[in-house]
């Protein structure tokens, strides 16, 4: 058993890194792992069009450090107002590599998402026209759907009957967390279907959110599901499918805000992501695949170049902080697992 894991540098596909303040804590962390990051669009107000998203990018490069090389791509907020024209913008634009389909009301800040998928048709025909890829947060917002089945009812209702509609468009299904999206997208063509997977739902079923209490730090949307979905997770990321690939959906919140008496959903993995995807992994004895994963399958489905350093880990115990401080608040932010003993380190 090697002690030692270099691999490609590797990119996250789904991150958020907020904005102020925050966005000069978060970003430096994923700068050190990742070669690239894909950055959600979901502000207030939301980053809708490709001169916004620019702006935005030039703000999260001011807080990369000097001693990393880190490129972040954009994605803008699909909403029920978007135009065909931004559509040829944005594929225009080589930092913009996609659009990110909230459905109204399914996670935070998406009030401002799609309210129905007629209503974005004409632009979702030019985005397959242009070969933009879309992003899409899978899950219906119906308040009668039970929130454990809202993936599946959006793969059912929504999903395929728009890949029928319009069978050329590229779409990534975000943070899967199902048996029923392992399958759907294995179904697919690796050419216009692939899917992101987290490392909190490779990790943990939903008994995790309620051990001993509540615990808000593991409650995230789409929500921790039954350990068989994470089983089928776990198979699909490290079964070498060209179709599934990393993306951690870190999502930063400040303490008071995720412990609050309506606490909000999000996971801030983005601390030590690499490690806990590794963790995983060598959990079930398929390191040697980790790289393909988190290095190799999303680069190829953007049609990007792989990353050409490398990082190295060690396989080494220590333990993930209780905190991080904030604009000078020293417990304002919670890292995803505080106080658990971690088996394997980035090397600096």
């Amino acid at each position: 058993m090697s002690d030692t894991l270099t691999i490609t540098r590797p990119d996250d596909w789904h991150l958020h890194v907020r904005d102020g303040a925050m966005l000069h804590t978060v970003v430096p962390f994923t700068a050190r792992q990742f070669g690239r990051a894909l950055i959600m669009p979901n502000l207030t107000p939301p980053v809708t069009t490709s001169t916004m998203a620019m702006a935005y990018r030039e703000r999260i490069l001011q807080a990369v450090p000097k001693t990393h090389s880190f490129n972040p791509v954009m994605s803008l907020y699909l909403t029920d107002n978007t135009s065909v024209e931004e559509v040829d913008a944005a594929a225009d634009n080589p930092a913009v590599v996609g659009f990110k389909l909230y459905p109204a009301g399914a996670t935070t800040n998406s009030q401002s998402g799609v309210t129905s998928i007629s209503n974005v048709m004409s632009v979702l025909e030019r985005m397959a026209e242009k070969g933009v890829i879309l992003q899409i947060h899978g899950e219906v917002t119906d308040p009668q759907i039970d929130i454990f089945d809202r993936e599946a009812v959006f793969i059912e209702q929504i999903l395929h009957p728009l890949r029928r509609e319009i069978p050329a468009l590229r779409i990534i299904l975000e943070h899967i967390t199902t048996t029923d999206a392992v399958e759907y997208v294995k179904d697919g063509s690796v050419e216009t279907l692939a899917a992101t997977i987290t490392p909190q739902h490779l990790m943990y079923s939903r008994n995790a959110i309620f051990q001993g209490g509540i615990r808000p730090h593991y409650y995230c949307l789409p929500i921790l599901k039954r350990s068989t979905h994470q089983a089928a997770l776990q198979a699909a990321a490290t079964s070498g499918d060209a179709r599934f690939f990393l993306g951690t959906d870190s999502a930063p919140h400040r303490r008071h805000d995720k412990e609050s008496e309506c606490g909000c959903a999000g996971c801030f993995t983005a601390m030590n992501a690499i490690e806990l995807y590794a963790e995983v992994f060598d959990s079930l004895d398929q390191l040697h695949r980790l790289e393909a994963f988190s290095s190799f399958h999303g680069a190829d489905f953007y049609g990007l170049p792989r990353n050409d350093s490398k990082i190295t880990l060690d396989r080494v115990e220590w333990v993930t902080p209780d905190s991080i401080p904030v604009d000078g608040e020293a417990h304002s932010l919670q890292p995803f697992d505080a106080g658990v003993v971690r088996r394997w380190k980035q090397r600096h």
